[in-house]
């Protein structure tokens, strides 16, 4: 991996705030960005390689600044890893619209804000993280899904240009991880990870030539599997799993 800063958006929680402790631990410089200032600069106390960099990716002229502003501090980056992401149960019991336009201003908008001035820049190396949720529909993940199919949708479009342009896209799709996220979800999550597994899965795919990065890998190719299978099949495979 290019040797250089790296910017981790979405770093006060979760697989964000892990690798960004685990490539300070390398002794790499890491940008941490987040809403949370108190979480950023606690992360930032644990690791003196660790900058606290707080930012709302839903502003995009926010981040057109912080991108500018931390190469002008630190030098041209090397990697970002665009991570900044939420989710939010959206069944068709309680289906708003204001909770899908959350989902997409954070989790698919707030990527393109971050993703925009780093293409305009030609960063060498650019990480999206999505989700295996993008893969296919799933019960009560209807917003969340939706914007990281987007995600994936975009980056696919994106790779052979990006390649054209010496950029090194990669889609990063986790299953599930242990985080605090996750652990407000009240349903069965298969082959679930602890959160450090993750994160070395994720440290290794980056540092490979792979588009996509995906863990836990048997619950992707599960998931790959459903996606290729007629509706008539699909639909009573995904209810009895989820029991939806």
């Amino acid at each position: 991996m290019t040797q250089g800063p790296i910017w981790i958006t979405g770093a006060s929680s979760g697989i964000g705030r892990a690798l960004a402790l685990r490539f300070a631990r390398d002794g790499r410089q890491v940008i941490a960005s987040a809403r949370s200032t108190d979480a950023l600069a606690d992360l930032a106390r644990e690791n003196g390689n660790i900058d606290a960099w707080p930012l709302d990716v839903t502003d995009a002229a926010a981040c057109e600044k912080a991108v500018a502003a931390i190469e002008a501090a630190h030098g041209p980056l090397a990697l970002a890893v665009l991570n900044a992401g939420t989710h939010k149960s959206t069944p068709a019991t309680d289906f708003r619209a204001a909770d899908i336009r959350a989902l997409v201003d954070i989790n698919l908008m707030g990527t393109v804000n971050a993703l925009a001035p780093l293409l305009a820049k030609r960063t060498k190396h650019i990480a999206v993280v999505a989700s295996v949720a993008g893969y296919s529909g799933l019960p009560t993940a209807a917003g969340y899904g939706a914007t990281k199919a987007a995600l994936i949708n975009m980056c696919e479009a994106l790779k052979p240009e990006c390649d054209a342009l010496g950029i090194k896209l990669q889609l990063v799709d986790p299953g599930f991880v242990k985080t605090p996220l996750t652990d407000k979800n009240d349903f069965p999550m298969p082959f679930i990870m602890n959160v450090e597994d993750a994160v070395e899965a994720l440290v290794r795919g980056l540092a490979s030539d792979r588009f996509e990065i995906v863990f836990p890998r048997r619950f992707a190719l599960i998931l790959k599997f459903l996606r290729l299978l007629p509706y008539r099949l699909y639909f009573p495979l995904v209810r009895k799993a989820t029991g939806k």
